[in-house]
């Protein structure tokens, strides 16, 4: 999400749309990956599944921490629009690369798919589901994120507002690791 923010205020809707697509596919392939191999883990070793599911929700809380820690080092600059022009399939693979490299991504499909499959259904029709669910959400995520970075271009550009954004996100992600921990 931060990548489709900073990459709309720099170099708009339009052009960030290319490095959303290469994102939608990193992350397909991290979901199906963590729905197929985490089901077949958690069929026959379900005390891997739970060590998966709390060593994720520790992750979270942790990545939680950090946020709040943070100093606002995402403040951006003014020269942001003087960035270099990237082709259309440079953002794209920086779009997947980002999805399929990003720890947090995997802990969270890891720690929150597997407890909805149903083993007594057809797998096809649950994952297709999943994924439609997951690649819909995200692409609207980063649709809000590029489109409202353009507003908040001025915002961000100041360290004490990230630091404020970061806290309130870090408190959001301690809980989620609390949740999921208990849940």
């Amino acid at each position: 999400m931060t990548l489709a923010l900073t990459m709309g205020m720099s170099i708009g809707y339009k052009r960030t749309l290319w490095m959303m697509v290469g994102e939608l596919l990193g992350v397909a392939l991290v979901a199906l990956a963590a729905i197929l191999g985490i089901a077949a883990v958690m069929l026959k070793y379900p005390d891997i599944f739970f060590a998966f599911k709390a060593i994720g929700a520790a992750y979270l809380f942790y990545l939680g921490i950090q946020m709040w820690r943070s100093k606002g080092k995402l403040a951006i600059s003014s020269d942001m629009e003087h960035q270099p022009k990237h082709n259309d399939w440079d953002l794209v693979a920086q779009g997947f690369i980002t999805a399929i490299a990003n720890p947090k991504g995997w802990a969270f499909m890891i720690s929150l798919l597997p407890p909805f499959i149903d083993q007594s259904k057809p797998m096809t029709l649950q994952v297709s589901i999943m994924l439609g669910i997951i690649l819909l959400s995200e692409f609207i995520c980063m649709t809000i994120y590029a489109t409202g970075g353009k507003g908040l271009k001025r915002t961000l550009g100041q360290a004490q507002n990230v630091k404020t954004m970061n806290r309130i996100a870090g408190t959001l992600m301690c809980g989620v690791g609390i949740w999921l921990f208990i849940g």
